[in-house]
């Protein structure tokens, strides 16, 4: 047996002492202690300047504890953020609480985000005004010495907060392999109370609910006598003194997880156990789990009166599953289960950079920027801080690469906090942008300066150029029309000695400055095409042929003046592509606008379109690597578009020919016409005229006309079944019948055929299971409702494992451990002490 260790009067001060609790609302410096836990909770003020308090009803307060008689309102700003200072590396369960008692008399119940760092975390959904608390709990480790806890506004009512609460957990439990714990569920088993419980009988102010189990098959048994809780998680000893078993002593006890068939969930499992009952000499109670019928953990036997955990450190996939507890054959008694934790993982990203956070909070208090700063200054994605552009999802933490504060009445001395911004690439602090007098090239380092200048109602920033602004790695850096004096230091003067001015005319259909240094005219077009000797192909748009620009090759489309939709897609386009760039987006390399000639200049695509490899009539055929690289790229190119842009820019035309290959197979999303992005005032779907092309087109979409980024999701869907099955999204049965390409598959899926749908020309030369794994993202992005399709970061994650688990059997990979067919299971006794047990399959 382990040796025991019992929770020291240490220990438990050292918890009490690492709770944070807030009640949100509550007027400055009220502080207090709640009377039926005990615990201590001080107003929110100092933690957040935007909002206001208000207490709800006092027909909602009667029964309910006091630090949820108020709550912080929201009702101007969209995003409206907490900060705390914390300790880095500290692991908190964090609980946010809602309870709206009809506060405001309006009677209105709305739904709003949370978000931690630059994460959403969670969608609000009030249902009712009464008693009824809804709490979030998510278990994570912070990755800074902040916190950022933020309220948002999604135009479906205004947001509020009763109570947020923090309880720092020891780093030794929850573990998990990546991501936070989602707090899922947490019951008390067969209980013989039937309330909540919580501190102080939580040593960790965890809140249990009870749970009697299936009545017509379980009941409860419980004792008198105190369980000793002193393993690394400490269930409460009321909850552990009481346990569910089976009324029929040779049943098993079986309790079942349904996540909706989410494919993208993990989870992971906490059983908690004590033997509760006096078993004479030849009495026992003896017991196995499995999970989907399999042998998971055991035999084993409970501990009198003392707790052991049981629980799962490789997180389980997610879906819909199935646990049993049954007694073995030796066993006299039944098995029975006490207490259980369940959390789905979620993956977040880490906060912006504390040095780049530190720089430009002090840079928002140094000049009292008014705007929206609120939260983590790069993320979300969609709520990215105004002129504040951060790197890319492969730098992590983000970093700020771009600051742009024109027109925001800067006042002062350039603020030395900006040498601390030290990815700093764009720095734009001029009066005003209304007109363009240069050509900016990204490679070099233009200086606006004016030493002499008429006063401004905006941007007045005084005394000299400071030094430290060469010691960034600034690309551009724009200074005009401010009131600066004296020299400019010999670094920047260096970096900017080749640069000229030159004049520019207006344009008609462009607004971004930057572009200006990429359009040609309509001979230039003739020199770049050689009088367009080599045709390249022909779509809706136009002629498209080969050209060469500066020794590079490209791909030059002309606007066909039969294109009805042409001028309107050819000016969507340029905006669009002029201020994008992605490795899976095409590069639009210029465009040519004189009178009615049009055209589109892009980087060449030498393999041409995705389509083109995939029919019958290819004299190549794409491995099912290659095949999976293409549908990650693709993917990878979407989730940009959604999560990347501010605002959101969905596609609308994902299809298997607007996928292009370059020389080196990479794939790139070409042709954004038909591209739209979201409002500024909406966050959630765009009402548009239905446009797309028929099989890739989202049925939601097409009814209601509300479209959003799911609605590329079912189109790049239909484009992953294309790739698996080499097939088109509208198959021809016969000359009088046709079938979408999801039904065709989906009458395989029925009869468990998996070879049956891939492309027959790859001879069974692929990993089954990765297959699998690509056909159920496939058909999960094109459930019906937009709502139970993944998101395209999901379907990055899923395709990623899928190329991961192909790579391995051709051996290119040196990482090949898949945690469903090789999940550890362990017990935890007590401190630091856990053993393994043998791994099922």
């Amino acid at each position: 047996m382990l040796d025991q260790h019992y929770l020291s009067s240490t220990d438990h001060d050292m918890i009490a002492d690492g709770f944070i609790s807030l009640d949100c609302g509550s007027p400055r410096d009220s502080d207090y202690t709640e009377a039926t836990t005990g615990i201590n909770y001080i107003s929110d003020a100092a933690f957040i300047d935007t909002g206001i308090g208000k207490k709800i009803l006092p027909e909602f307060q009667a029964g309910t504890q006091q630090q949820r008689w108020y709550v912080r309102s929201f009702p101007e700003g969209i995003r409206n953020c907490y900060k705390l200072n914390l300790t880095k590396g500290n692991k908190y369960l964090i609980r946010a609480s809602f309870l709206y008692g009809n506060y405001d008399e309006q009677d209105k119940f709305p739904v709003f985000d949370l978000h931690i760092g630059p994460n959403i975390w969670e969608s609000i959904k009030i249902e009712t005004a009464s008693s009824f608390v809804l709490n979030k709990e998510i278990i994570h480790v912070l990755s800074s010495s902040y916190l950022y806890f933020c309220l948002v506004n999604t135009g479906s009512g205004t947001p509020f907060i009763s109570a947020l609460e923090m309880r720092l957990l020891k780093d030794t439990i929850y573990k998990t392999q990546s991501g936070s714990l989602n707090v899922f569920a947490r019951y008390d088993i067969g209980p013989t109370i039937n309330w909540t419980v919580r501190y102080n009988e939580d040593v960790y102010d965890r809140i249990w609910y009870p749970y009697h189990g299936r009545d017509e098959d379980w009941t409860s048994i419980s004792t008198s006598l105190k369980v000793g809780t002193e393993n690394n998680y400490q269930p409460p000893s009321i909850i552990m003194k009481s346990a569910g078993t089976p009324k029929n002593a040779s049943m098993p006890m079986k309790f079942g997880l349904d996540f909706d068939n989410d494919i993208s969930l993990t989870f992971y499992v906490y059983l908690h156990f004590a033997e509760i009952q006096e078993l004479q000499a030849d009495e026992s109670r003896q017991f196995n789990i499995s999970w989907n019928e399999k042998p998971w953990f055991g035999p084993f036997s409970p501990d009198k009166l003392s707790t052991t955990t049981v629980f799962t450190p490789s997180a389980l996939s997610g879906g819909n599953y199935s646990f049993s507890i049954y007694k073995t054959e030796s066993s006299t008694h039944p098995p029975i289960l006490n207490a259980i934790e369940i959390f789905t993982v979620k993956e977040l990203l880490p906060q912006t950079d504390q040095k780049d956070v530190d720089a430009i909070t002090n840079i928002k208090s140094t000049y009292g920027v008014k705007r929206n700063w609120q939260g983590d200054p790069c993320g979300p994605r969609a709520y990215v801080w105004d002129g504040v552009t951060c790197s890319d999802d492969s730098s992590y933490p983000p970093r700020i690469i771009s600051l742009n504060l024109s027109s925001s009445g800067l006042k002062g001395e350039i603020a030395p906090s900006l040498s601390n911004l030290t990815l700093l690439e764009y720095l734009l602090v001029s009066q005003s942008q209304s007109h363009i007098d240069c050509v900016v090239n990204s490679s070099q380092l233009i200086i606006y300066f004016v030493r002499n200048v008429r006063d401004l109602s905006n941007n007045n920033l005084t005394g000299t150029v400071p030094d430290f602004l060469s010691q960034l790695p600034l690309s551009i850096l724009k200074l005009d029309e401010n009131k600066l004096t004296g020299f400019v230091p010999d670094g920047l003067l260096e970096r900017s000695e080749k640069v000229g001015k030159v004049e520019t005319g207006s344009n008609n259909n462009v607004d971004s400055f930057e572009s200006k240094n990429r359009r040609f005219s309509y001979s230039e077009v003739q020199t770049i095409t050689k009088n367009f000797e080599r045709i390249l192909g022909k779509g809706g748009f136009g002629m498209v042929y080969h050209g060469r620009l500066d020794g590079m090759e490209v791909a030059v489309k002309i606007l066909s003046q039969s294109s009805v939709q042409g001028v309107q897609q050819y000016q969507a386009e340029v905006k669009l592509l002029m201020r994008l760039y992605h490795r899976n987006l095409v590069t639009l390399v210029g465009y040519c606008d004189e009178g009615d000639k049009l055209a589109l200049i892009y980087e060449y695509m030498a393999h041409g379109n995705l389509q083109e490899h995939l029919a019958d009539s290819s004299t190549s055929i794409l491995s099912w690597e290659g095949r999976l690289r293409i549908a990650v790229e693709s993917a990878q190119g979407l989730e940009y578009l959604h999560n990347g842009c501010k605002p959101p820019i969905i596609h609308r035309d994902v299809k298997s020919t607007n996928i292009l290959l370059n020389d080196k197979f990479q794939a790139k999303l070409s042709d954004f016409g038909l591209s739209k992005s979201f409002a500024a005032e909406s966050h959630t779907h765009v009402s548009t005229v239905v446009a797309g092309t028929n099989g890739y087109l989202d049925p939601e979409y097409c009814v209601s006309n509300r479209l959003t980024e799911k609605s590329d999701v079912y189109s790049f869907g239909v484009v992953l079944l294309e790739i698996i099955t080499s097939k088109s999204a509208i198959i021809r049965i016969n000359e009088r019948e046709k079938t979408h390409l999801s039904q065709w598959v989906d009458s395989f899926l029925a009869q468990g055929d998996i070879r049956q749908i891939v492309d027959s020309r790859l001879q069974g030369n692929f990993n089954v299971n990765s297959v699998w794994k690509a056909v159920e993202v496939a058909m999960a992005c094109l459930s019906p409702t937009a709502n139970k399709r993944p998101t395209m970061n999901v379907i990055v994650t899923e395709l990623n494992e899928s190329l991961a688990t192909e790579m391995c059997r051709s051996n290119k990979s040196d990482n090949c451990s898949d945690p469903n067919n090789s999940i550890n299971h362990m017990v935890s006794k007590n401190f630091g002490n856990t053993e393994p047990n043998p791994r099922a399959r």
